[in-house]
C-alpha cells in the first residue's frame, strides 16, 4: 500500500497524551490542555509584549507547500531576541565579558506564514533566575498570530565558559520587561 494511508487517528479520538506531555503543556502561552476538550486559552496579541521587531520574509523561505518553512520561525524569533539583548548604539543586555547561549526552546505553530509579507515579533521577559532568562515570543503576520515560544537564555562567562549569576543592575533592566 505504499502512497496511500490505510487509517488516520485525529490527536482528539486517539490516545490520551502520556502525563509527561501534558503536564509540561499545561500553562504554556495558552497551550490546550488535557482538561480542556480542545478549547484553546486566547493566543497573546502584538499589544501583550513590550519589546517589537519585525522581519521581511524572503521567496526563499518558503517550501513546496507554498507557505513559510517552519525552520524559518526559529530564525525570525533570533530577530526579536537579539534586538532586545543588543539594542544598538553599543548598548548590551548582559554583563561584560559574558555572552548568551540558549538552552532551551519551545516552540508552538498556530498558523500558517505565507509569502510575500513581513512578520511582527514581540518579546518579554517571563522569569529572571540567577544566571538565566525565560522569555516568550510571539510572531504574528498582518495582526494574526502565527507562532508562540518559550526561550530560556543562560549568560555565559565567555573565559570558563560556564554560566554566570546575573549582575543586579542586569536583572532590574531584564525585570523591567517583563508583561
Amino acid at each position: 500500500m505504499r502512497g496511500q494511508v490505510s487509517s488516520v487517528t485525529h490527536a482528539t479520538t486517539g490516545p490520551a497524551p502520556p502525563p509527561s506531555y501534558a503536564a509540561a503543556r499545561a500553562g504554556r502561552l495558552g497551550a490546550v490542555t488535557e482538561q480542556s476538550t480542545a478549547q484553546p486559552t486566547q493566543h497573546p496579541v502584538l499589544e501583550d509584549f513590550p519589546a517589537h521587531s519585525h522581519d521581511k520574509l524572503r521567496y526563499g523561505d518558503t517550501d513546496r507547500q507554498g507557505h513559510v518553512n517552519n525552520a524559518v520561525f526559529s530564525t525570525l524569533l533570533e530577530t526579536g531576541r537579539v534586538e532586545l539583548l543588543h539594542p544598538g548604539g553599543g548598548a548590551s543586555m548582559n554583563d561584560e565579558g559574558a555572552s548568551w547561549v540558549i538552552v532551551r526552546i519551545e516552540l508552538d505553530l498556530v498558523g500558517e506564514i505565507t509569502w510575500p509579507g513581513t512578520i511582527d515579533i514581540g518579546t518579554r521577559v517571563e522569569k529572571v533566575g540567577r544566571s538565566s532568562v525565560t522569555m516568550q515570543q510571539g510572531l504574528f503576520q498582518a495582526g494574526r498570530p502565527v507562532a508562540r515560544a518559550t526561550t530560556v537564555i543562560v549568560q555565559m562567562d565567555d573565559e570558563t565558559r560556564g554560566s554566570r549569576a546575573l549582575g543586579e543592575e542586569l536583572a532590574e533592566r531584564f525585570r523591567a520587561l517583563q508583561g
